[in-house]
Parts: C-alpha cells; structure tokens; sequence
C-alpha cells in the first residue's frame, strides 16, 4: 500500500504608483526575498506521475475544503506585506491554478497594489482557451505551461489523465493570442520515461519561438517514487540537444533556470538542475500554501502557519513583521545537503505548495 501524504498544517504589473517598501529582507545566508509563489489549490485535474501519483491522490484523497483555502482578499493581504520586505514576483500555482474559480479576480487583486513587476502563473494549459484572455486583461504578466511529451503515448503515461498535448499547445496558443508574449514551457524528463522527447521538444521550442526548459526529476515529497538514478541531468540533456542544434549560455544573473541560445540564432533553451547543480545559494524565492503557511524552501517537511494572524484580521503592518521573522531566520539549504549525503526525511507534496 502507497502511503498517503500527509498535510501539512509581464508586462510590469500595477494600476496605481508603487508603495515604498521597507528595509528588505535578508536570510541567515544573505539571500533576499525577492520571489513569491502563492498556491490557490491542491486540486488538479492531471495526475502526473512526479507530482500527484493516482494510487495517492485518487478518488478517496482529501484535498482541502474551500473554506479552508485563503479567500483572494487574505492573499493580496499577505502578498502586500511581502512586496514591503522586497518581493516583485509573484507566480500563482496549484495545484492547477485555473481550477480555482474566478482567479483573474485574484489577479486584478494583486496586480492592482502596484508594487509587482511580474505577475505568472503556471498551468497543464487545457482549461487556458478559456481562460486566457480575461486573465490578460486582469493584468497577468506571463503564462507558463508544463508540457513534458508531444507524442500521445508519452504523454498520457506521464500525466495520467485523458487529454492530448495537443490540447495543450492549443492552449498556449490562446495564451498568445490573447496578448501575453511567448509562453515559456516545462519539461520534467525522467530517465525511461520522457527522455526520448527531449529533441522533439527542442525542436518544439525552435518552431514555435517558446522557450523549453528541461527539468531535472526532482525528490519534492515523499510519494512519486524519485530515484536518483532516474534523474536526466542538465548536462546530458544539453548533449542530446547539442547534438542537433549547439548550444552556448548567455550570461545573465543567476536564477532557477540556466539560459542557453542556439548558436544558429534560433532561440533559447533552459535547464533546471536542482539535483546535480543545487542553486540553494541564490535562492530567493518562498511559497504561500493555499491555507496559509509560508514555506521557505520547496523541499520542506512544514511551513509556518500564518491562518490564525490572517484569519484574525492581521493587517498588513502586522504581517510584514511575521514574514519578516520567518525569512531572517531562514537557514535552508537542502539540495546542497543531498549532494553532500545529507537530507531527505517528509517533505511537503509539490501540488500542496506548486513546485
């Protein structure tokens, strides 16, 4: 028997001037809190195999109660209270984010504090031709959307659910259509898996102008089956493409993505190599749980529990000083660890806190 998971307790953005923020933020590493993804649902409507595996999230899982999601006023509460200590970006995830009834509410919640220069959301992409275009006008930034196979057979293996990836891509065309620039696409490759659409991807991307970027399969919870000897890393995955059409790295800030450009000038390519090359040192980024808790690292066993603050009626000032208090006692660091031998223990499900 599998065990069941526990719970665990753009454009630039804004309708009105920016507030002035607050002394930033710094953890005990002296990394900045500059990114924020919020969490709006557990629920999703796929059941890919390394995030919510169907013999775990199956018709007899408990997803949370509605009344126990945090309503779209306590959110852009909380989200205003960061942007003071120095967070700009925003990312709203499930979950599938656009199972959340009337979202872009939220976002033009959020988008109107005027203090974000990017506000995303990442999505399966099939609800997306419906949902697009009001989502733009509410004042979403960009669109990003997990695609992992373009062949029917791999995709359904990995996402264990009815739709095609062409129903996908119609959605990012939606998405484009509707005003957003290119959409961005995710892949998480597994080695026995995916691996073999890594070219076709590629040419995907080359095609199309969107940017793909490679995933490496990642130990996030305790229940997709991670074995560090499925993991297809950046490097090899730079070797399959480079084979085709090489590759050399643009140089830029540090991120969660690395960039690389074709050197025949179409386009760009990522990768993401939190197993084999951890970027805890520059993470800068904590995620909001759908009921509340703030996580600062994705790799966590809990978060901290900010409901009862909120559901008090904590105003803004008040829970600056919470989030304050929580990112500078801040010390994680936990893919470093597992290269180091050290780690692992219960860890909070992907589709709890969105990846």
């Amino acid at each position: 028997m599998c065990p069941q998971p526990t719970k665990p307790r753009a454009d630039t953005v804004g309708h009105v001037d920016t507030p002035a923020r607050t002394a930033p933020a710094r953890d005990r590493l002296r990394r900045p809190l500059h990114d924020l993804r919020v969490s709006v649902t557990d629920r999703c409507n796929m059941r890919c195999r390394y995030c919510m595996p169907r013999e775990v999230f199956g018709p007899d899982h408990a997803f949370l109660e509605r009344s126990e999601l945090l309503s779209f006023e306590e959110i852009t509460r909380v989200v205003d209270a960061a942007t003071r200590l120095g967070v700009t970006k925003v990312r709203l995830t499930g979950g599938e984010p656009l199972l959340r009834r009337d979202v872009s509410t939220l976002v033009r919640q959020l988008a109107d504090l005027g203090a974000l220069d990017d506000l995303a959301l990442t999505t399966n992409g099939v609800l997306l031709p419906r949902f697009a275009a009001p989502l733009r006008e509410a004042g979403l930034s960009r669109v990003t959307v997990s695609l992992d196979a373009l062949d029917d057979e791999t995709f359904r293996a990995v996402t264990d659910a009815p739709w095609a990836p062409e129903q996908v891509i119609t959605g990012m065309d939606a998405a484009e259509a509707a005003g957003f620039p290119k959409v961005k696409v995710n892949a998480v490759v597994r080695k026995g898996v995916n691996e073999h659409a890594i070219t076709d991807l590629a040419a995907f991307g080359r095609d199309t102008g969107r940017t793909v970027r490679f995933i490496e399969f990642m130990d996030v919870g305790t229940t997709n089956g991670w074995d560090r000897d499925a993991v297809v890393t950046a490097d090899d995955v730079l070797a399959v493409i480079g084979e085709q059409w090489p590759v050399e790295p643009i140089d830029g800030p540090p991120g969660v993505a690395e960039r690389y450009r074709y050197v025949d000038g179409t386009g760009e390519v990522g990768v993401v190599a939190s197993v084999t090359r951890a970027f805890c040192r520059t993470c800068v980024r904590a995620r909001l749980s759908a009921v509340g808790e703030l996580f600062t690292c994705l790799f966590a066993g809990s978060g901290h529990d900010l409901l009862p603050q909120v559901r008090a009626g904590a105003d803004v000032d008040q829970l600056e000083a919470a989030l304050r208090g929580i990112w500078e006692h801040r010390a994680d660091r936990y893919s470093l660890d597992r290269a180091e031998g050290r780690g692992g223990g219960d860890r909070v499900e992907m589709s709890y806190i969105g990846g």
